[in-house]
């Protein structure tokens, strides 16, 4: 087969298995999860054959017109390059992963053949988005996804918190995209065309008329579809959904389309210093605030979901300096070892019983309850902290030394102020990241009180994809001198100054942490706060629809109180709360646009009930009046009528005569 049948499989494989499953979950059960898994297995093993031959050579463009719509038509085209290849190699084994790990993570719910199949719509979505050549059929992969995690952030809709937080994400990225098709559309009439190619020919050639409105435009749909300020808020509670769907919306699908979109698109952004100037503010405010928040956060996957957020915020600050190279490396990196993180959470979440670190800090003896999760989130947060030689350390100093090149007027693209606050931004960052991270591992596996219970050894399903994903976010980094051709040549390496300062403040937040861990537990041993156990009538494992509210009804007051060895209460200061609650953004969106249109509306219901109704009820009672009247009249008596008419008539030849007289 040539290079483009394989791509054109990629995403077509998933699809035919998703469509198969909703077919045949009910009449033929037994093939749910051969269909959701070897498909998807099929289409990793063909996305490594097509990044082979491809080599990080020239890119190969194919395309047919799909259909012929006058002045710019629409192709059904491919685009493949370097980093594009590489991007369907994640978003294939992320998705594997995520479909083998759940087929033991939800053997008992009566849904998974629905959440099977959209697992794999939506991962055949991605992967329509990252082979995509033009723009409208990379659009129907980018709503797609956005309409399959609304169904699966809302899997468990028996909860509130399910039902709000499908709704909130679905609603919040449809804001976003609404600017970002008219993006499309004007970066379309000024180019003549919706190929990638023949855009980036435009932009090359000084064709673009707008391309300020026309980035800032895209930026919004970005902004949403990757959970970038100001629209990030609804990834932290879609984490109301299963913990593997987290695992994909996180580390390959979803999030990572708007990092990617503007890395496809990189010199139509970097046509306009303002725009760059524009997504580095925007970056350097999403890093250091979700890194706050994640330090203030009780629930596991909450800690987890503003992690994401920050390090897409890295990618976007290299974007902004004009380094895709940097940007697609750690969406690589953060790929292998979010994936990670999220799906040992799901481990430890069915062990403990619940979402909470504070519950989690109470019991001791989880790290030998669940070993295999406990070693590779090790790994993974190492990775996540940048700590050499794991995966994160690599990809995050090639985000550091692309800023740092640009403060210092090193790059022709990009503007220092631009690589200053993406570069002060990021090193904060990553002082906040180890401080967070060390946390939540001190207290998810260091917890003192009563023993956590022994439900046995995980599936093999579970445990081993787990080992599966440890191997790169423990060695990928150390692939950044071999594959800077699949990045245009653009090299990866730290240098020196980049990687003292980042691994420096690193060491600096996790060794504080520690400190102040070992502090408020030695204060906190002298307050008894009571035993806690995992869950009292547990079964091998609890349901996670039932570890999200789990914590409250099971384990009372004790849970709900703060934890008085939680070390994020005494870094954040009188920062904790607001960052505990996002920095109330969401009541600032509730006061400037949910009030308003909830005042609106209660005006027009108001002048339709008691305007528009008043003149719909009043012709009825007039007429019913008039018929009252009418009726009064009708009484029967003919000599009534006479004399009526009879007075009728004299009135009628008074009123003759006054006229005639001129009166």
């Amino acid at each position: 087969m040539t290079t483009t049948t394989l791509a054109v499989l990629v995403p077509l494989l998933p699809f035919l298995g998703a469509a198969a499953g909703l077919l045949l979950g009910r009449s033929a059960p037994g093939f749910v999860r051969p269909l959701a898994v070897l498909p998807t297995l099929a289409a990793t093993v063909l996305a490594a054959l097509v990044a082979v031959r491809q080599g990080g050579g020239r890119p190969i463009s194919v395309s047919t017109q799909l259909t012929p719509t006058g002045s710019v038509p629409i192709d059904l085209a491919l685009y493949l390059d370097g980093f594009a290849v590489l991007v369907a190699v994640l978003v294939g084994v992320v998705a594997s992963c995520v479909q083998i790990y759940s087929t033991a993570y939800l053997r008992d719910d009566p849904r998974y053949p629905s959440y099977a199949a959209l697992v794999s719509l939506f991962t055949s979505a991605m992967l329509l988005v990252v082979y995509s050549g033009d723009l409208m059929v990379l659009l129907v992969g980018w709503e797609i996804m956005g309409i399959c995690s609304y169904f699966l952030v809302g899997h468990y809709w028996e909860t509130p918190e399910a039902r709000a937080a499908s709704l909130k994400a679905f609603l919040v990225t449809k804001l976003g995209d609404v600017p970002f098709l008219f993006g499309l559309f004007a970066l379309a009439v000024d180019a003549g065309t919706f190929r990638i190619t023949g855009i980036l020919g435009a932009v090359a050639a000084g064709a673009l008329d707008h391309p300020t409105l026309v980035a800032l435009l895209l930026l919004a749909g970005v902004a949403g579809k990757s959970a970038q300020f100001p629209l990030h808020t609804w990834l932290p509670d879609a984490m109301a959904g299963p913990t593997p769907v987290s695992a994909l919306i996180h580390a390959a699908t979803m999030v990572a389309a708007g990092v990617y979109f503007v890395a496809r698109l990189l010199p139509v952004f970097t046509a306009s210093a303002a725009a760059l100037v524009v997504l580095a503010v925007m970056a350097a405010i999403t890093m250091v605030g979700s890194a706050l928040a994640a330090l203030a956060q009780d629930d596991i996957k909450r800690v987890l979901a503003y992690s994401t957020i920050g390090q897409l915020g890295y990618m976007s600050g290299a974007l902004a300096v004009g380094d895709r190279g940097a940007a697609v490396f750690h969406l690589l990196s953060h790929g292998a070892f979010k994936a990670l993180l999220f799906l040992a959470a799901g481990v430890i979440i069915h062990a403990a019983g619940t979402n909470s670190l504070a519950a989690m800090s109470r019991m001791s003896g989880l790290a030998k309850r669940i070993p295999d999760a406990y070693w590779t989130m090790t790994i993974a947060l190492l990775a996540l902290v940048a700590i050499p030689p794991f995966a994160g350390f690599f990809s995050k100093e090639a985000v550091l030394v692309a800023a740092e090149h640009t403060a210092l007027g090193e790059s022709a693209v990009a503007p220092a102020v631009a690589g200053w606050a993406v570069l002060v931004s990021g090193l904060l960052t990553a002082l906040l990241t180890a401080a967070y991270a060390t946390r939540l591992w001190l207290l998810t596996f260091r917890g003192r009180g009563a023993e956590a219970p022994d439900h046995g050894r995980q599936p093999l399903a579970m445990t081993a994809v787990l080992w599966v994903l440890a191997v790169p976010s423990l060695a990928f980094g150390l692939t950044a001198g071999f594959i800077d051709d699949w990045f245009h040549g653009r090299p990866l390496q730290p240098t020196l100054t980049t990687a003292v300062l980042g691994t420096g403040v690193a060491l600096v937040g996790g060794l504080v942490t520690y400190a102040t861990w070992r502090h408020t537990t030695a204060l906190a041993a002298r307050v008894p706060m009571g035993a806690v156990a995992a869950h009292p009538e547990a079964e091998p494992a609890v349901s996670e629809a039932e570890a999200i509210t789990s914590h409250e009804p099971v384990y009372g007051d004790i849970a709900a109180a703060p934890d008085p060895a939680d070390p994020g209460r005494l870094l954040l200061g009188p920062l904790h709360r607001p960052a505990a609650a996002g920095f109330h953004l969401d009541a600032v969106y509730h006061a400037l646009f949910v009030r308003p249109v909830t005042a609106g509306a209660e005006l027009v219901r108001f002048l339709d009930r008691e305007v528009v109704d008043t003149y719909v009820r009043g012709a009825g009672t007039g007429t019913n009046w008039l018929g009252w009247l009418v009726r009064r009249a009708q009484t029967g008596n003919v000599q009534t009528y006479l004399s009526a008419l009879l007075a009728g008539s004299v009135v009628l030849a008074i009123a003759v005569v006054l006229v005639a007289a001129g009166v």
